[in-house]
C-alpha cells in the first residue's frame, strides 16, 4: 500500500470516528448510533454483516458485530459452553443431538423466533461452501420437533457440535438467503444494526427486547481508524471509548494516559504465514521445509513483539484446548540451501506473498523480515500488501503462492482450526493428507476430552513436520480504555461481549 493511500484510509478512518463521535444524536442524521452509545474502534474493517457470507464465514471483524446483533443456541461465557438460544441439550444417542429452545425469542422485526429457523439457517450455513463448511459436513439433517425443539442427526458421531454451534447466528427463515442482511440485517441479539458502511463504520441501537435483558449501554458506534496511531490519538483524546488490539510496540502511548486503562489477554490469535501447498514448488516438501529453516523466529518475533507475543511451538496457540509442544525447526540457512538443492532448485526461484496490513500489529514489517531472510538463501519474494476485499477474495479462491494473516480460534477448541482448515476437503492451502483427515475426523467424532487431546497432538505433529506454513507467534491482545468503562472483561478471542459494557458519570 502506497504512502498516498496509507493517508487516505487514515483520513477515512477519522472521518468515520468524527461521524461516531458527532452523530450519537439526532444531529448526527438517519443511520448514527444513539446518543451515548459505547465508542469502540477495533483494528481491522468489517466488510460484511450477513451471517452466511462465504468470504466472511470466520471473519474476526465481522464476528465481533455478527455476536452483538444475532444469536447462538450455544454461547461460551469465559472458556465455558453455557446456554444460548437453546436453555438445554443432550445426546440421545451417538448420531442424535436434541436441543430445547428458549421461549418467547423474538427477532428484531417482532417476528418470533422458532425451530423453523434454526433449520433454515443451519440448511443455509451447510448449502454456502466456505471456511465453515468443514465444521457442518457431518450434520445429516436438522428438523423442528414442535416450535421450541431441533433434533441434529449426524453421519457419525460428533461430539464438537455443541462447539460448532457457537458459530451458527440465527435470522428468520425467510430471510436466510436475502441480500439485505449484507447491510442491514435482522437477529434476535442485544443490539440491531441502524447504519453500515463497509469498511468505514457499523452503527447499533440497543435492542430493548433481547430475551438475556438490556444491554448496558444504548448503542455502540464502531468506525474503522486505519491507522493506530490516529486510533490511540482517538482513544486518549476521549473521541474513542475502546480501541484494540493496541500493538506492543505501541502500549507505551497508552499506558499511564489519563482517563485510559489497558487490559491484557493471552490471546487465541497468532500470525500464520502458509504455503499453497498445491501449487509448485510448494508441493515438495522439503522447499516448505527450507523456507522455514531459513527464518530465525526467535529473533523476529522478539525484535518486533518482545513481550507482546509468544513464539510458537505448534500449528495453534498454547492456550487452546488440542495443543501439543513440537520441536522448533532449527534456523539454519546452510541446510535450507542445501534442501532447496536436493529439490532441484539449487539456483532459488521466485514467488509472491499477499497480506493485508490491519490484519495484525506488525504485520508490514512481520512480511519484510521473513522476506529478507529468505533473500539470503536465494528464494525471492515479491510482496503483496493487498486491500482485506481483495485478500479474502484470492484466499477463498487459492490465488496465491504464499499468505500471511493472523488467525483467532474463535471456539478456543482446535476443531476450529486443526479439523476446520486442514482437512483435504477443506482445501485450505492446497494440502491434501488422507492420514491427517482421519486422525482428525475421529477427533471430531469423540466426545472424551483425553483422546481429542491425544489425538489433536498427532495433528499438531504432522501439520508441524510436514511444514505447511510457518507459525511465527501468538499474540498478547492489549484493550485500551477509557477509565469511565465498567463491565468490561478482555476476551481472549477478540470478540469481547460490548452489551455488558456501562460508562459510569
Amino acid at each position: 500500500m502506497d504512502v498516498r493511500r496509507r493517508e487516505f484510509l487514515a483520513l477515512a478512518g477519522l472521518a468515520a470516528s468524527a461521524v461516531a463521535v458527532g452523530g450519537c444524536g439526532a444531529a448526527g442524521g438517519a443511520g448514527a448510533a444513539p446518543d451515548g452509545s459505547l465508542r469502540a474502534a477495533f483494528g481491522q474493517p468489517v466488510t460484511d454483516l450477513d451471517p452466511y457470507n462465504a468470504g466472511t464465514a470466520v471473519d474476526e471483524a465481522s464476528l465481533i458485530v455478527k455476536r452483538l446483533v444475532f444469536d447462538t443456541l450455544v454461547r461460551y461465557e469465559g472458556e465455558k459452553l453455557v446456554p444460548g438460544l437453546a436453555t438445554s441439550w443432550r445426546r440421545t444417542n451417538d448420531t442424535t443431538w436434541v436441543f430445547e429452545l428458549r421461549p418467547g425469542v423474538r427477532f428484531h422485526d417482532g417476528s418470533p423466533l422458532t425451530a423453523r429457523d434454526v433449520v433454515a439457517c443451519v440448511e443455509r450455513t451447510k448449502a454456502v461452501k466456505s471456511a465453515q463448511s468443514a465444521l457442518w459436513a457431518a450434520v445429516k439433517s436438522a428438523r423442528a420437533d414442535g416450535d421450541h425443539r431441533v433434533v441434529f442427526v449426524t453421519d457419525g458421531p460428533q461430539g464438537t457440535l455443541p462447539v460448532n454451534l457457537t458459530l451458527l447466528f440465527i435470522v428468520p427463515a425467510r430471510l436466510v438467503a436475502d441480500p439485505a442482511q449484507k447491510r442491514r440485517p435482522v437477529g434476535s441479539g442485544p443490539f440491531r444494526v441502524t447504519g453500515f458502511t463497509p469498511s468505514t463504520s457499523v452503527e447499533l441501537a440497543r435492542f430493548d427486547g433481547y430475551w438475556g435483558g438490556r444491554a448496558g449501554l444504548p448503542g455502540i458506534s464502531m468506525p474503522f481508524i486505519a491507522e493506530t496511531s490516529s486510533a490511540i490519538t482517538a482513544l486518549r483524546n476521549g473521541d474513542v471509548d475502546l480501541l484494540w488490539p493496541v500493538p506492543s510496540d505501541q502500549l507505551g502511548e497508552v499506558k499511564g494516559q489519563r482517563g485510559v486503562k489497558v487490559e491484557t489477554v493471552p490471546s487465541w490469535t497468532y500470525y500464520l504465514a502458509w504455503f499453497n501447498c498445491g501449487r509448485k514448488p510448494f508441493t515438495d516438501p522439503r522447499v516448505r521445509r527450507a523456507m522455514v529453516q531459513a527464518l530465525d523466529m526467535e529473533e523476529i518475533v522478539g525484535k518486533l513483539f518482545g513481550a507482546g507475543a509468544e513464539r510458537m511451538r505448534a500449528p495453534i496457540p498454547s492456550t487452546v484446548f488440542g495443543y501439543a509442544e513440537q520441536p522448533p525447526y532449527p534456523h539454519d540457512p546452510d541446510a535450507a540451501r542445501r534442501a532447496l538443492r536436493d529439490a532441484g532448485l539449487g539456483g532459488g526461484f521466485e514467488t509472491t506473498m499477499m497480506w493485508f496490513d490491519a490484519t495484525g500489529p506488525l504485520a508490514r514489517e512481520l512480511a519484510q523480515s521473513m522476506i529478507s531472510a529468505w533473500d539470503g538463501i536465494g528464494v525471492k519474494v515479491a510482496p503483496q500488501s493487498i486491500e482485506k476485499a481483495q485478500w479474502l477474495q484470492r484466499l477463498n479462491t487459492l490465488d496465491w503462492d504464499m499468505e500471511l494473516q493472523t488467525n483467532t480460534v474463535t471456539t478456543g477448541d482446535a476443531a476450529f482450526t486443526l479439523g476446520r482448515l486442514y482437512t483435504s476437503k477443506a482445501d485450505r492451502m492446497g494440502y491434501k493428507n488422507p492420514g491427517l483427515d482421519k486422525v482428525l475426523a475421529e477427533a471430531g467424532q469423540s466426545a472424551d476430552p483425553k483422546h481429542r487431546e491425544e489425538l489433536y497432538a498427532q495433528a499438531c505433529k504432522t501439520i508441524w513436520d510436514d511444514a505447511v506454513g510457518v507459525f511465527p507467534a501468538t499474540l498478547t491482545t492489549a484493550y485500551g480504555l477509557r477509565s469511565a468503562l465498567t463491565g468490561f472483561t478482555a476476551a481472549a478471542n477478540n470478540q469481547p461481549d460490548l452489551s455488558t459494557v456501562r460508562r459510569t458519570p
